[in-house]
This record gives C-alpha cells, structure tokens and sequence, in this order.
C-alpha cells in the first residue's frame, strides 16, 4: 500500500519552522509525527524560498520521500485558480496504477483550500481527510455526504459570479455570460475562445463558428444567444445540408397556401419563427448559389418574401451561421458567394478540434462519463452508474478523436451500456470504440496532461500498428513480423500476448 499525505503548507505551518513557541509543530508537522506515509506532497502559495525552507525543516521530520511545488494563485481564496492547482497533481500521483491510499489534510491554508480538498477527496479521488490542532491532536475530519453534495452545487455559483462580474467589466458582457457553463474546457485554447464568444454574444452581429463536424457548434450558438438580450425570444436551429434543394426558400422564408404542389397551408417559414431571436444556420456551407442569393437579400434588406407571395415581411434575425468547411477557400473556389461570406463572417469564431484541445480531454472525459450515468438512470430501472479503469482512461487519452466531442460522447455512452462492471475495463472501453477511430499512430497520438500514462499510449500504437499488419498480411504472423520490423514470428507472438491481443488477430 502507497501512502500518501497531500497538504497546502499554512500560515502555522511556516511559523512552527521558524521555532514560534505558539505554532508548536504545525499542522504538517503534527501529521508526520503521528502517521507514517510514503510520500509527502506540499503545495504552497508563499514564496518559493519561504516554500523551500520550510520543505527542508520538514523533510528532518519524516523519513517519508517528500516533494513541493510552488503555485502561484492570484487570490488563496479563489475557488477555481484551487482546484485548478491541485486536481491535476492528485491525478498525476493517482493514476499510476499503483494500490494507494491518499490522505488530505484540511488544516492548513484557507478555507477555500480545504472546501477544494472536501470537494476533491469525496467525489473523485476517495482520500481520507484529516485534521489537526493542539488540543486535538490528529484525527479523521468525518464529513457527511450531505454536506460534500452542497458544495458541488455552491462551488460552480461561486466561482461563476466572480468570473461574470469581471468579464462585465473588462470586456463588456452581460451577466447572462454563465451560459457558457455548459462548454466543458480547461485549457487556454479554449479559454479564448470562449473569451471572444462572450464578448459578441451582447450584440446583435452575425456570427460564423467554423470548426470540424462534432466540435460543438451548435453549442456554442446556444451560448452566444443565452448570454445575449435575445435570451427570452426564440432559437432557432436548421441544418441548411438537410433541406431539399427545391425547399430552401420555403423553408427559409415561408411560403402562401397552393404556391406549389404540396403547400396545402401558408406557413411562415424559419426566418419568421426566429423574429427577435436567433436562427442558426447549421452547415450554411452546403446551401447551392441560387440559396445564396436569396439569403443575402434577406440578410441586406431584413425582409423576406414567401413563396407564391409578393408582398415583404420585416425579420428581426440575428444569424449565426456554421460550417465544417473552410469557407474562404470555397469563396476562392467559386463554390459560395463573397458578399455573402462577409455578410456573415462579421464576427469569426474557430473551435479547435478536440485533439488540438491542450488540457481539456481530462475534464471533457469525467463530465461526458457523468452525463452517460445520468442518462443511464433515467432510461434503464436499476442502473448502476460507471466509473473507468486506470487502464480505461489511458485508453480514452491515447485517442486523436476524429469525431472530437460528439464521437468521445457517444463512445462514452456505448462504454456505460457494454460495462456489465461497475468499473469499465480496458476491454469494454475497446469495444465501445470505432475500429476507424482508434489511433492508429500519428507522430503524437495522445495531448500529455493529467491522466495520461505514457506505457498505456506505447502499448496502444503497438496494438494498433500489429492490427494493421496482421490484416494487410492475411493473418501470417511471419510476413507481419517483418512488416513490423521484429527478429520473428516468436517476438510478434509474444508481444500480442502481453498486450492482450487473441491469437487469431
């Protein structure tokens, strides 16, 4: 059993290293005389030289191997710049796979630090929380589920009202900005772009969110309109990719009774549905030159006349469009009108594919993971919710993730349906996923953060690539022992064993 103690170094602590009689020992200091463990883990937001000395002092202390790390946080009390700190290092010295028994100590830094570490070691990692004090000495802080439950509701409120109130002041947002919510990210990528979404959702400009299919445009041309003064009027989505050519315009901008053959009633059309609201135009890249025309009209004038109709209705759109098509190489192309581009591309915004999403697979995985458990409770009596294997995860961060968002969702999805465990394995996990899908050995096939185990990736590609070569050979272990570059089929053989590869792969 590893056995480790994870603290925030406090205020007494520093005081106890500087022999102040009314410090005693400190709260670490206390715990590493009453418990033996492994590993010592400091997190600190004093100095680094502060920090280091009082590293040095406690390491005469105890014959546990212990660590430090200096973190700088604008504000000990700031709930997210916490938890941004110290969940990836409890990730990192828990996912080695190893038997570990962690240990969080509450005592020392602010309160926040400790609501963090309450947050983190009942709903994500099992540590046992400790406490410690003079009179008490050190003892296990029992807390009630109860009370941890409260603070995975307060803690988004907390950290999301700082947060909106900046952004309001600094780039000019409304307060409906914690629409946003709803976009799961960690990194900076992200961040910014986020950051500009915000800063054009309070006007009424035309937007167009380019990005790869299953990146999440339609959400964030949800977020764009519930942070906007359009929040209370209608959102409208279409998939202009999924109309009839011959429809468009009346699907579009309504059309009068017997216009065509077919139009058995006058119906007012999309534009008109979304009056003082948004229509998203999903995939506006599809629509032929002949829409197009008819779209820029609309979208110059801000009227639309019906099919089989001659008089023009006022709209009060605002229009956000989306393409998984690099649009300004179809303009040069000829395949979509310039003025209509720039009619739409007033405001840009580019979500990155998932594999270019530094730090975010790891938050993506943990919130599409609870959602799967949600749905599962709703739809199937007697569910038992899912959690992923060390090996699992592994598995999840070594993927590239062609379909980004929507693919890593829906392979979660089928993930907590094969599971008959409530642990999904590593088997269950490769069978929730598309064999095109799976990496099949780019230079990097896998981002390195938290959660990443680089063995697991290694063995991955080597899957992968034995796969392949078994295939292209028609299951000849000796011609694909070539192919793969190994001294014989014995050494293919054996790798396939320890990999967990069947003998007929």
């Amino acid at each position: 059993m590893r056995r480790l103690l994870v603290s925030w170094v406090g205020r007494t602590d520093l005081d106890a290293s500087r022999g102040d009689p009314k410090a005693g020992e400190g709260p670490i200091g206390q715990a590493l005389k009453a418990r033996a463990f492994e590993e010592v883990h400091l997190l600190s937001n004093y100095s680094r030289e502060e920090t280091a000395k009082y590293a040095a002092w406690a390491r005469e202390r105890t014959p546990a191997e212990l660590t430090y790390k200096a973190v700088d946080l604008e504000d000990p009390t700031d709930f997210m710049g916490i938890y941004r700190a110290a969940d990836p290092v409890l990730r990192a010295l828990t996912s080695g796979g190893k038997d570990t028994q962690l240990t969080l100590h509450l005592s020392p830094g602010t309160p926040a630090m400790s609501a963090i570490w309450m947050l983190l070691g009942k709903t994500r990692y099992g540590a046992e929380l400790i406490q410690s004090s003079r009179e008490k000495g050190v003892r296990t802080a029992a807390v009630p589920f109860d009370i941890v439950a409260e603070f995975v509701e307060l803690i988004p409120k907390l950290t999301a009202q700082p947060d909106a109130a900046l952004e309001a002041r600094s780039a000019g947002t409304t307060d409906e900005a914690a629409q946003f919510g709803d976009i799961v990210y960690r990194g900076r990528t992200m961040e910014d772009v986020v950051k500009r979404a915000k800063r054009v959702a309070a006007r009424s400009v035309a937007v167009l969110i380019e990005g790869e299919t299953g990146t999440g445009k339609e959400l964030m041309a949800k977020a764009i309109h519930g942070a906007s003064p359009r929040i209370s009027r209608p959102f409208i989505a279409v998939n202009c990719g999924a109309i009839p050519e011959n429809l468009i315009e009346a699907e579009l901008f309504g059309h009068a009774k017997g216009a065509f053959t077919g139009a058995v009633a006058t119906r007012d059309g999309w534009f008109r549905e979304a009056h003082g609201g948004t229509l998203f135009l999903d995939e506006v890249g599809e629509l032929p030159l002949e829409a197009q025309v008819k779209l820029l009209r609309v979208l110059q004038e801000r009227e639309v006349v019906p099919v089989g109709d001659t008089k023009a209705i006022k709209v009060d759109v605002r229009v956000i469009a989306a393409t998984h098509r690099n649009l300004a190489a179809e303009v040069q192309a000829g395949r979509f009108r310039e003025d209509l581009f720039y009619r739409l591309a007033v405001a840009v915004i580019h979500i990155p594919a998932l594999h270019e999403r530094e730090g975010d697979l790891g938050r993506l995985i943990d919130t599409l993971l609870a959602k799967a458990n949600d749905a599962g409770k709703k739809d199937e009596p007697g569910f038992v919710p899912k959690r992923l294997s060390t090996a699992a995860r592994a598995l999840l961060m070594a993927q590239r993730w062609p379909g980004n968002v929507r693919e890593l969702e829906h392979t979660l999805m089928r993930a907590t349906v094969w599971a008959d465990e409530p642990v999904i394995s590593e088997g269950d996990l490769r069978a929730a996923l598309f064999q095109g899908a799976r990496s099949t050995g780019g230079a990097l096939p896998a981002d390195v953060e938290p959660g990443f185990v680089l063995d697991a990736v290694l063995d991955e590609v080597s899957r992968q690539y034995i796969q392949l070569a078994m295939t292209k050979t028609g299951q000849n272990k000796r011609q694909a022992s070539k192919l793969l570059g190994l001294n014989s089929h014995q050494v293919l053989t054996a790798r396939m064993k320890r990999l967990g590869l069947a003998p007929d792969v």
